[in-house]
């Protein structure tokens, strides 16, 4: 069983890690069960927090130690004036965000039941990114690592770029997109880190080990990885050609909501300290399973002290599945 030494962050100055992407104010209201049709339904809490993928992810890295960045858009509205606050006040450095003249903030209602699953209803003003501010190298120079996710593709594609231009890890979050949008901004990303849905659907298989397989032939010049909730995380080693397999930790979810961008966050923030690949796996994947036992989504993430002392009890031995 590895011990928590192995997790804690390196000496230095907090690593500096660039997220891009969503920033959304929710609603979530917690019900005992999910809608099967029309009616009312009742909800027994409900709670509003600005979130979304990159915006979680950046929350992430605060929580466990490290300088967290957002570029995102919100609009000229009230909801992008309380989506600045509360973010900023989570310890986020917003000063990269866009508002957007005329477009409203994006908004989603969310029902999450006592099972932890949920149901999300979005709303994103395509207005909301329809400037697109040129990206170079220089600009990600002073960040050690870059996330974007697939919600703003254009300023996504450009930041990657840049942060391979640069020199620094450029980090995919490979989640549903519209078409044709991840195979745009998969051939610029150094690390790729699918959610199942969307590996299953550019694969065209639904076991995940061939999933796994067949994008790394896809796209071999990444580092390739697809989290699949309470089934673990699965990756290709490629200093052994191998696909990895790491189970999850076991815990009562009450709230899944953010669980794969905790895991995103994590993940970044240990790529940029120098974590091995196998270290950065576990800690994003308790990291995530941690998050689960929380209601109301990003504000679960845990810090690194509650991730270490959980790394403590935890012995999840990868298996090598296959060679490819």
């Amino acid at each position: 069983m590895l011990t928590s030494s192995a997790f804690d962050p390196p000496p230095g100055p907090p690593r500096r890690v660039l997220c891009v992407g969503a920033a959304v104010l929710d609603t979530l209201f917690r019900v005992r069960s999910l809608p099967a049709g029309q009616g009312k339904i009742l909800p027994y809490d409900m709670l509003q927090v600005a979130e979304g993928m990159a915006s979680s992810a950046a929350f992430a890295v605060a929580r466990l130690g490290g300088h967290a960045s957002l570029w995102g858009a919100v609009g000229d509205d009230a909801t992008g004036d309380r989506i600045m606050t509360d973010l900023g006040n989570s310890g986020i450095d917003t000063s990269g965000m866009l508002r957007a003249e005329g477009a409203r903030s994006a908004v989603s209602t969310i029902l999450i039941d006592d099972r932890g699953e949920r149901l999300i209803v979005p709303f994103y003003d395509a207005r909301l990114h329809e400037t697109i501010k040129p990206v170079t190298a220089q600009d990600v120079s002073s960040f050690d690592a870059v996330l974007v996710d697939v919600r703003w593709p254009k300023l996504a594609l450009a930041t990657l770029l840049a942060a391979r231009e640069a020199g620094k890890p450029a980090i995919l979050d490979g989640d549903v997109a519209g078409d044709g949008v991840i195979e745009m901004l998969a051939p610029a990303a150094s690390h790729i880190v699918f959610s199942q849905p969307a590996a299953e659907r550019l694969a065209g298989t639904a076991d995940l080990p061939e999933v796994v397989s067949r994008l790394k032939r896809k796209y071999e010049h990444a580092f390739i990885s697809v989290t699949s909730g309470e089934n673990g995380s699965f990756w290709f080693d490629d200093p052994a050609s191998k696909i990895r397999h790491l189970t999850a930790p076991e815990v009562e979810a009450v709230d899944t909501l953010a669980a794969g961008d905790i895991f995103h966050g994590a993940f970044a923030l240990a790529i940029a300290e120098g974590m091995p690949i196998e270290e950065t796996m576990r800690l994003s994947s308790m990291a995530a399973a941690l998050k689960c036992q929380v209601f109301g989504g990003r504000i679960g993430a845990p810090s690194r002290a509650e991730v270490c002392v959980a790394m403590r009890d935890w012995d999840a031995t990868p298996l090598s599945l296959l060679p490819v």
